[in-house]
């Protein structure tokens, strides 16, 4: 190591433990054995490390950092393979590492920790896409600083970084509503993860405000219990509007209707979520609830580094707003199209059958 500084992720990479690790045997922090605590301290005495003023003993750059990905959300133009494409350029940018994992279906059923953590390779994991319960709590108790981004977990096993999904679809609902819509359907599993969920919510919600009835088979599936999409399956009788869970299922369900006659939105009117333009192909412009990407992506850095840094105490959920963003997929309704619409009761009797 002669003529170059020696870094604590040096010291880690000969001890085989993070960097994070390194710097609590040095600080003299507490959660490890004294073994290792004695084993790092030679390493570093062995390599000459210049130890720095107590005060300053933080890691702050040249962090390696994992990003780990179920593997049915990671497609080429895929929502989180541009969430991923960001984390980078800004992991990069700010002095870090950023190393991607994808998890597959065979390795979450079978609660393998990640090659990320199990190897040490990295100080802190950015977990992008919501897996299944079991599998995002192993991860968040494995040890390793971890922020959950774009899903939350109502114990608070760790930090989480989402987007204001509720809010989100309640507007987009409530903008329907206002321009003459009462038969209104949501598209999305919603327990497929907290983030759909939440967007449902939000429809309901304005639903419900509005004393307006939810129909059960107006709620329509797009994946199955693994998070691979499905076909829509369109019922019989329609809504004259449908709120869905993500702008790529709002153009698949404007290809269904097509498939049936029916046009977008002379015949029924369609907003997606994300604003998310590179994957979607459409010529109908939709109306869609934009997510500031960039904004969550910083506060999923900011707080993976200060996790690792200690300087992070209570795991919080952080709430990135956005805006709703109107274009040609809704339009105005004419009130003869809200003939003989249902009483409001069977809404709470819907929610509670979900």
């Amino acid at each position: 190591m002669a003529g170059k500084k020696v870094t604590m992720r040096d010291i880690g990479k000969m001890a085989g433990v993070s960097a994070v690790t390194v710097s609590k045997a040095l600080a003299g922090k507490p959660g490890m054995s004294d073994e290792m605590r004695r084993r790092v301290m030679e390493i570093a005495d062995e390599m000459n490390y210049q130890y720095p003023d107590p005060d300053t003993l933080r890691i702050r750059t040249n962090l390696d950092i994992g990003i780990l990905i179920p593997e049915p959300y990671f497609e080429s133009n895929s929502f989180y393979s541009a969430l991923y494409r960001k984390l980078v350029t800004r992991l990069s940018g700010d002095g870090h590492f950023g190393l991607l994992e994808l998890l597959t279906p065979e390795n979450e059923a079978a609660m393998r920790l990640p090659n990320l953590i199990s190897a040490r390779h990295v100080d802190g994991l950015i977990l992008l896409g919501q897996p299944g319960k079991e599998y995002y709590r192993m991860i968040a108790g494995a040890g390793t600083p971890t922020v959950f981004l774009d899903f939350y977990d109502e114990q608070g096993s760790a930090d989480a970084v989402v987007g204001d999904n509720t809010y989100g679809c309640y507007r987009l609902t409530s903008h329907l509503i206002k321009n003459g819509h009462r038969k209104i359907g949501f598209v999305g599993n919603v327990r497929a993860t907290s983030s759909i969920m939440d967007r449902f919510l939000g429809y309901f919600r304005a639903m419900l405000l509005h004393d307006l009835s939810i129909r059960e088979e107006w709620i329509i599936r797009d994946r199955d219990s693994r998070n691979n999409m499905i076909l829509l399956a369109l019922p019989e009788q329609l809504p004259t509007a449908f709120v869905c869970n993500c702008d790529v299922v709002a153009v698949k369900l404007i290809a269904a209707l097509r498939e049936r006659g029916l046009r977008v939105p002379e015949d029924i009117s369609v907003t997606g979520f994300d604003d998310f333009t590179e994957a979607v192909q459409s010529d109908v412009p939709l109306s869609t609830f934009r997510v500031d990407t960039d904004g969550m992506i910083e506060l999923a850095v900011k707080a993976v580094t200060e996790r690792c840094s200690g300087s992070r105490k209570p795991f919080g959920r952080m709430v990135v707003s956005g805006q709703p963003v109107y274009r040609e997929s809704e339009t105005l309704l004419k009130q003869e199209d809200n003939a003989s619409d249902e009483p409001s009761s069977r809404a709470g009797k819907f929610f509670t059958h979900f």
